[in-house]
Formats: C-alpha cells, structure tokens, sequence
C-alpha cells in the first residue's frame, strides 16, 4: 500500500486567550491547503479558571473562544475537508460537543462532532486513595492525604488514539479534554497515516512536532531571543507541521506571514516546558536527545531522526486544590534612603495589620529599579511588593489594601501605589501526581451516538532509557576553549527559552554554534548557573544536556511553588527567566561571542 504524503497540521491557538483571529487565517491565509487545525486551549492554570467559569454556569467549563473561532470557519472546514481537532472542551467536553453541534445547526450546516472523556478523577480521588494509590506529589513526595486542601480538578493527560479513533470514525470535529499537547498532532497523523501503536518512532516524531506546534507563534518568532534575525517584524504566522508517514516533520508557516521559522525558533521550542530529554507521553517516550534540527528552505526547518521507545505503565495527573485567598499591593518608593523606606512602610503596614503573624503567609519584595541621579522621575522608583495569602478571605481582602492607604499622609515621603485598593482572589495549589495507566478509562463518544473504550498502550519493562542529571561534564577538550578571555552576557552565546512545569521552572539554552556550545557544555554547570540566578542557590537544580541541538536544559525545582495561582514571584511562569539569565555576565573566550 503507498504511503500517504505528508498531512499538514496547522496550530490556531497556543492557550486560552490567544489571538481569535488565527482560526480564520490559517485558512484564508497560504496557497497550499492545511488537512488538519488544531488548538491547544489548556494549562495547569486554565483548568483552574475553567473551574471556577463552571462553579458560576455549570453548563460551562470550557473555552468559550474556540467556539468564537469555529463560528468563523466551520463552514469553511467542512467544505475543504479540514479536520478540527482542539482540547478546548476542557472539563466539560462534552458540553462543548453539544454547542459545536447546536452551532452547526444554526450555521446551516451538518457537522459530525466527537468527544473524548475518562481524563476527569477529581469524582474518583477518595476511591483512588482507598485502593492504595496516594497520588504522591511528583516535586515534593508528598502523598496527598498530607496536603489537607480541597481538590477542585483532577485530570490525567491523555494520548492521541481516541482522537484517531474518532477521525476514523468519521468525525468532522474532535473535542478533546486534558489530553497532551502533543496528543492533538499524534491523533491526526496516525490516523492519517494508519500507523501501529508499537510504531515508535513515528509516534515520538509526531510528539516533537506536537511539543513544537503547541504554542502556536513560539515556533515561529514569538518570545524568541535574537530579534534580530527577525526580518518580518509583523505578527507571527501561526506554525503548520508536515508529518510524513516515518514520523518526520517540516515544521513551516504560510508563506506571506509576519516571523521566521529556522533552526533557532524551532530549537527554542523544543526546549519549552520539558525536564529530561526523554519527554514521556501516554504514547511514547521521545527522545528529544535523538533528533536533528535542519534549515531546508526559507521558513521550513526539518525534525528528523526522533527516536522512540514505549510509554510508562502510569499516567501524569494534574490536581489542583484550593489553597485560600490573596491579595497584593505593591507601594512605589521614589529617590534617597529607598531601603530605609521599605523598611518604614513595612513595619508600620504590617503593625496596623496585627503582625506578619496574622496572616498564614506572607512575602516582602523590594523590586530595585533606581538609579542614582536618575534623569527622569521614573528611573528613581523602586516598587515594594507585599502579599498576603490566608483561608480567611476577608482578612487579606479590602481589609488588608484598604490599610495600605492608611499609609498615604502617615508613611514615607512621596508614598503612592500602582493601584487602587484591591479585593482577594482564590489561589490554587498545583499537585503532579502519577496512577496506573489503567485505572483510567478513556472513552471517545462517536458522532453516531456510540461510545467507545480506547485501551492504553502496553508499556514493557525496561526498555525506557533514562537521562540522568549532568552537573558536572567533562567537555571537549581545553583547547577547543582557548583565546583572549572577556567580560560577556551569557546571551551573546546562546538563546533561551523559559516556563513553568507546575511549581518548577526550566530554562533551556541553546548555543549559537558548535564552539560557544562546547563552553557552555564544559563551564555551565549546576554551580555557575546557581552563581547567576541567585534564587536558585538553595534549591535542587537538574542539568541535562541535548549535544544534537547544542542545548543544555535546567529544572529548578520549587521556584515557582505552589504554582503559577499560588506562587508570590512577580513572574509567576517564569517567561522571563532564561532572558534574565542571558543577562549575566560570565568570563569566556572573546571569540566565542555572537556576531
């Protein structure tokens, strides 16, 4: 039977409230016709939201912007062809399906919707637990009897075979609930390709092309490091992935569209978000250390060679739990004696307040700013940060900013804030956890009114290679390394990429080329990197090297606890950690530098 070509697999959305408009684009825009249109709705954060958006409308639950951009284009898809596959139904899928199918109607048209279910534990928790399974907290080994906090969402990460199993079906739209990310490129491109599930290395090829199209305009020029090199300065075309039957990708964009696609924007984002190179799906287990990055042509870069092995026996669980509630006022400091004031405007907040200890926790930043002499009134101005977290949400409500005010005429000279005062929030703690891979029963519901169980793939034992932390390498030898030392921000040597993995982050860093690699390889090492981001000194820091894309990786465990809703840090998700690290200065060979 002959292969079939490449299916082309667009990305119009990489979170929930990204740009609407690139739905209609990805079809209106290019000459050559995309198969497929995805769209990646869901975080850790987003479940949250989505659960309060269903607390106050039960009929919710789901990402109301998908069905904004299917207004737009389900006609369009089912005229051409184009499947719709998106994880927008959230925790509500089938909710979704339904206003999917009620849209169609409207629109005048006949759409065949699926939808997936079986990822939702949160009903199942206390029947879990009393099996035996203590849903222990993936950072901390904690079980979760020990966290005492109510869990309001409760989803395990789902694979891509009921969303192949429901293209085969038929189905026009796909609605899919916490599945992977890569979930919605591996579904269609082993439907389109009919591949086996023991095929893996087409399967984790398809993974790499899934990870790398996810975030939509990451890929391709977005909150990418060298601006430079972006010679279209309009808004980024949204990524596409031709998939060949092997597993192989060409990640591109339509042509005519704003960004770049090369080595560079799709090394980036093969580093986003991952811990160790072997990045475990339900799936498969890519190996993200096997792969080759290739420039074929202008805005086309080639992933090849990914290498494949089975899925674990468990799948990745992500909880989320009410921690309390929060507030925070941040007061603005402006010239001489700044810290002195920082200080005043804290002791006297905090004494009018009853104490630091009347609130369960709390967390003082003061954010530096200033300059001295500075030419304008701004660049005088340090901001002091306070929050306040407890269960009492009227404690660290209008009663705790209201009091900031009090400091207005009675505090230190020139005292103003950013903001007026402001109401409590809810928070979440964030809980990875892992379950035996069968005790989860997907089900994907077939636009013929069926219902079907999907089997999870069998994982074998002991053929998963593990990547072991590398603090300290070895390196190329001296040599390679020699020439006039100077002074230089880490960043003329390499590119990085930064986020969140729950309540850690990662930065990867990518050399410019095969010498400053080599320097990066032998001299970053856990210890320096600890030297230059300095709220990592006292926290469990991994190294991981990928030499096939001249990259390192770190996951800095803890820097963002409890997670992205709970976490005091300003940069909550960590974007800007890797360009901060950029930043810092190191001693390297003078030749080494980035032109």
């Amino acid at each position: 039977m002959p292969q079939r070509p490449p299916v082309r697999i667009a990305n119009c959305s990489g979170f929930y409230g990204d740009r609407v408009a690139a739905a209609r684009e990805m079809l209106d825009q290019g000459s050559s016709p995309i198969d497929v249109l995805t769209g990646d709705y869901l975080a850790e954060l987003t479940m949250l939201i989505l659960w309060k958006a269903r607390r106050k409308d039960p009929s919710r639950g789901y990402a109301v912007t998908f069905l904004r951009q299917m207004e737009e284009v389900l006609g369009t898809c089912l005229e051409r062809g184009v499947k719709v596959v998106a994880n927008a139904g959230g925790l509500n899928p089938e909710g979704l399906a339904g206003q999917i199918t009620e849209l169609a109607a409207r629109l005048g048209l006949t759409a065949r919707v699926a939808y997936i279910t079986g990822d939702d534990l949160a009903p199942a928790i206390g029947d879990l637990q009393a099996a035996g399974h203590e849903l222990t907290n993936l950072d901390t080994g904690l079980p979760l009897a020990k966290a005492d906090l109510p869990v309001v969402t409760a989803n395990a990460y789902l694979g891509g075979w009921g969303i192949a199993a429901a293209l085969d079906a038929g189905a026009d739209i796909v609605i899919c609930p916490r599945v992977t990310d890569a979930s919605l490129v591996v579904g269609p491109a082993a439907w389109w390709h009919g591949w086996r599930r023991d095929d893996w290395n087409a399967l984790a090829g398809a993974v790499a092309a899934g990870h790398i199209i996810e975030c939509g305009p990451q890929a391709t020029g977005g909150n990418y490091s060298f601006l430079d090199e972006i010679t279209d300065r309009r808004y980024p075309g949204f990524p596409i992935a031709e998939v060949a039957a092997d597993g192989s990708s060409v990640i591109t964009k339509h042509e005519g569209t704003g960004g770049l696609v090369s080595v560079g924007t799709v090394t980036a984002q093969l580093l986003y978000e991952i811990g160790e190179p072997a990045y475990l799906n339900p799936d498969v287990v890519a190996h993200f250390d096997t792969m080759r990055v290739v420039q074929t042509g202008p805005h086309r870069v080639a992933v090849t060679g990914t290498r494949g092995s089975p899925p674990p026996r468990t799948l990745k669980v992500a909880l989320n739990m009410l921690g309390g509630y929060r507030n925070t006022m941040t007061m603005v400091i402006t010239g001489l004696d700044i810290e002195a004031k920082a200080e005043q405007a804290t002791t006297l907040l905090f004494g009018l307040l009853g104490g630091r200890s009347a609130f369960e926790e709390t967390d003082v930043r003061l954010l530096r700013f200033d300059r001295p002499d500075a030419p304008t009134n701004e660049q005088a101005t340090a901001h002091l940060r306070i929050t306040v977290k407890d269960q009492d949400e009227r404690k660290v409500g209008r009663a705790f900013s209201d009091v900031t005010f009090e400091l207005a005429l009675g505090g230190y000279a020139g005292f103003h804030t950013t903001t007026p005062p402001t109401a409590a929030s809810a928070f979440g703690v964030y809980w990875p956890a892992l379950v035996p891979a069968d005790v989860v029963t997907q089900q994907v519901h077939l636009p013929d009114g069926t219902c079907r169980d999907i089997p999870h793939t069998s994982a074998r034992d002991g053929v998963i290679p593990s990547s072991s932390p590398s603090g300290h390498p070895s390196g190329p030898p001296a040599e390679i390394l020699s020439g006039p030392p100077a002074e230089i921000p880490l960043g003329r040597l390499c590119g990085a990429r930064s986020g969140d993995k729950g309540g850690n982050a990662n930065v990867g860093l990518w050399a410019t080329n095969p010498d400053a690699y080599a320097w990066l390889r032998r001299h970053l090492t856990t210890d320096l990197f600890k030297e230059l981001l300095t709220e990592a000194a006292d926290l469990q820091v991994d190294r991981y090297e990928l030499p096939n894309l001249l990259a390192l990786n770190f996951v800095v465990h803890g820097l963002l606890a409890p997670g992205v809703s709970g976490t005091a840090r300003p940069d909550a998700q960590a974007k800007g950690l890797g360009e901060y690290l950029r930043s810092r200065v190191v001693t390297a060979p003078a030749r080494l530098i980035r032109e």
